[in-house]
């Protein structure tokens, strides 16, 4: 399950995005409303966690305009501003919940998972991505190679879902470490490469054919064998 945390504050976004990743979610942190768009235009997710006061476009805002797009995405809306007229404007622009800070953890994982059951009842999500004999489980996170179920952890899922969702576009490895790791990442600079290469080992067990093709002078893609 895939989450978008937008927060400016980079404390907070720190915190969500771990205690996230340790409950097993996989997360994207963005910074200001118009880098959200973005990132909804480019990826899938199963919920946005959505600051109020944020840079460039503000959380009421995002929310009008993903609605106009006609995003139906379940969005938690987080704020200071525990305000009966701000709640009101938020829902009204779209937000499915409301959640002033500071909040208890548990009391955050409980409304994603609330938030992301309502949402699945009013739209089908597809829970499989495929790109030739490789099969991709968005709800377990087990991928198959033909018959060979492949497992993998938390961080090699986040990457191949990230590939698979681009399928046959080249991708930076810049955007692809911003996209897995998150845009404050700030660990080793080669980790894409390592992680690519732990992918790879994985997909192409049993002699199989490479998916994952590097782009000289781009990053990677992942596409049919050649």
């Amino acid at each position: 399950m895939r989450i978008l945390v937008v927060e400016d504050e980079e404390r907070i976004a720190r915190f969500i995005k771990e205690g996230l990743e340790e409950e097993g979610y996989a997360v994207d942190v963005v910074g200001d409303g118009a880098a959200a768009l973005d990132w909804v235009d480019s990826a899938s997710y199963n919920l946005i966690l959505l600051d109020v006061m944020l840079p460039k476009l503000n959380g009421f805002e995002v929310t009008r305009i993903l609605r106009q797009r006609g995003v139906t995405t379940p969005i938690l809306m987080l704020t200071a501003r525990d305000d009966v007229d701000d709640r009101v404007t938020g829902l009204d622009a779209g937000a499915d919940d409301y959640l002033p800070k500071p909040f208890a953890f548990k009391e955050l994982l409980a409304r994603i998972r609330a938030n992301v059951r309502r949402g699945s009842t009013v739209q089908t999500i597809n829970t499989q991505l495929t790109v030739a004999d490789l099969t991709l489980d968005t709800v377990s996170h087990i991928a198959w190679r033909g018959q060979r179920e492949i497992e993998l952890t938390v961080k090699e899922y986040a990457l191949l879902e990230y590939l698979m969702r681009h399928p046959a576009r080249p991708l930076s490895r810049t955007l692809i470490r911003e996209a897995v790791w998150g845009f404050d990442y700030v660990g080793a600079s080669n980790v894409v490469d390592v992680y690519v290469r732990r992918l790879r080992q994985k997909l192409e067990k049993s002699k199989q054919a490479p998916l994952i093709h590097t782009v000289r002078g781009v990053g990677y893609k992942i596409d049919d064998p050649v």
